[in-house]
Parts: C-alpha cells; sequence; structure tokens
C-alpha cells in the first residue's frame, strides 16, 4: 500500500510533473483555530486555505466540539479548494500534521484515494529553503463529490461493547488530559474506561516529521496494537484522533475513529468517565 505520506523532495518533484496534485493548507490551533492569516503571510506556491472548523467539521453542538461535516458541506469546501475526483491531493498543516490529517481521513474515508500528507509540514519546507507565496490564492473549481466508500466510525453506542469484546480503543490526547489531571477545553476531565493512552504526538519527531514505519510499529505494538486486533481511536474532539489513525496506517495497520471522542462522550452523563 503506497505510504499516506509525502516528503518535500518527493512533493517539489510533483509538484513539476504536468499534473501536480492539489494543495490544501490546514493549518489550525486549539487557542487560535483556523490560522489563515498565517497563510496569508506565506504558504506552498498554489495552495489553498482550507479552514478546519468550517470546512472540515459542523458547527459545534450535541455531536462534540468537531463533529464530521454534512456530506454537502465537504464537497462544497473541496470543490472552492479545486478538489477533484481525478488527480491528487496533498494536505499540509504548520508542521507535525495534526489538522491536516484531518482533510487527509475525511477525503479518504469520502471517496478520494490519491491524498497524502506533507510529512513535517510549512515548517519543513520553510527549513528546505523552497520558495513561498503569499496572498490568497482562487483556485478553478474542482468535481469532487463526498461519498461514503469506507466504514471507518463508531459511535458511543458501540464503544462498550467494542472495548468489552477485547478490542483496543487508543486515546491519542496527552497523557495527562487522559489521566484526569488537568482538561483546558472540555468541562469534564478523564478518558474512556478501557481506553489506552496513545498521545499522538509521541508519533513524531522533534522536528514535526513522523517517526520511520518500523519504530511506530514498535510503538503500536508495544501498546497491544496487532493486525489481528481491531482497533479503534478517539481524542478530545475527532481531530488528533485522525493523525493517530495516519501514524497507524504508516505503521502499517488499520483502525477506526470516533469522530466525536470526548467532547461528545461527556455530553451524556450516564456515560462512564476513568481518571485512573
Amino acid at each position: 500500500m503506497p505510504s499516506p505520506l509525502i516528503d518535500i523532495a518527493g512533493l517539489a518533484r510533483a509538484l513539476r510533473e504536468p499534473d501536480p496534485p492539489v494543495l490544501l493548507d490546514i493549518r489550525w490551533s486549539l487557542a487560535a483555530g483556523a490560522e489563515h492569516e498565517q497563510y496569508l503571510r506565506g504558504h506552498l506556491p498554489g495552495a489553498r486555505f482550507v479552514s478546519l472548523d468550517a470546512d472540515l467539521a459542523d458547527p459545534p453542538g450535541p455531536g462534540g466540539r468537531h463533529p464530521l461535516p454534512t456530506a454537502q458541506r465537504f464537497t462544497e469546501a473541496m470543490r472552492r479548494a479545486g478538489v477533484s475526483e481525478a488527480g491528487g491531493v496533498v494536505c499540509y498543516d504548520g508542521g507535525p500534521g495534526m489538522s491536516a490529517a484531518r482533510a487527509w481521513w475525511l477525503l479518504r474515508n469520502l471517496g478520494h484515494d490519491d491524498v497524502r500528507v506533507l510529512d513535517g509540514g510549512y515548517a519543513a519546507w520553510l527549513t528546505a529553503g523552497l520558495a513561498v507565496q503569499t496572498g490568497d490564492v482562487l483556485a478553478a473549481p474542482g468535481d469532487f463529490t463526498a461519498r461514503q466508500t469506507r466504514v471507518a466510525t463508531l459511535d458511543a453506542d458501540d464503544i462498550g461493547d467494542f472495548v468489552a469484546s477485547g478490542h483496543l480503543l487508543l486515546d491519542a490526547r496527552a497523557t495527562e488530559r487522559y489521566l484526569g489531571l488537568t482538561e483546558p477545553v472540555d468541562p469534564v476531565a478523564g478518558h474512556i474506561p478501557g481506553a489506552v493512552s496513545a498521545p499522538t504526538a509521541e508519533n513524531v519527531r522533534a522536528d514535526g516529521t513522523f517517526h520511520d514505519p518500523a519504530a511506530l510499529r514498535r510503538r503500536f505494538g508495544q501498546l497491544g496494537v496487532s493486525g489481528s486486533r481491531p482497533t479503534a481511536v478517539y481524542c478530545g474532539s475527532g481531530v488528533t484522533a485522525a493523525h493517530e489513525v495516519l501514524a497507524l496506517e504508516i505503521a502499517g495497520f488499520s483502525a477506526g475513529l470516533y469522530p466525536g471522542s470526548w467532547s461528545h462522550w461527556i455530553t451524556d452523563p450516564a456515560r462512564p468517565v476513568a481518571t485512573s
């Protein structure tokens, strides 16, 4: 299976080809939200900005802080960004791929087969000394249509039976949040009972690039992942969980995702919470 990543050298070559991939800039942070101003100050040449909050999620509500977007919302956003049924797509963010993975996961699960994440993101592009562009980019409309082609999600009602069956549920948040020692975003601290702590930040090196597949296989193997054990991931609101799914795929494993994640789990006070 081709790698879901592309490195700087590979992307530079691809951009010189007759049919270069569409570039999607997904820079976003928990504190600031969509970082459109940073995009305007500098981005990969030709890249289109995509808002994680407005384009890759429905408004916050009972489904959590970042519910999955409707097919119509996602289709319209991708078409505005120039994404078509044919032709490659490369997603990037500021560096470690935390928000770019959300776009990768959505595109993959809604019908696009040629999408990758730029390893190291914008930071790696700058470090390589490659050219950047300022201002906005208007794309020729694409013709992509979102369609459910893969079943890779779980809902809260699935989680209890999933864990009770001996399957593996990974919590991609920081260990402190998993343990309930701190909770900077959601009103309840802790984790889903039976989940295993697997901070997604440990999937990348200090420079924001992913560890190599062998290292990731060792990491996930130590957490109980195997090719024969069904695995799913959640996080705070379904964003960094996609990054964990990406890392698992790099390592050679497949995993489902609980899109509502912790922010949805705690909307029902009858759902149990663990803090140890």
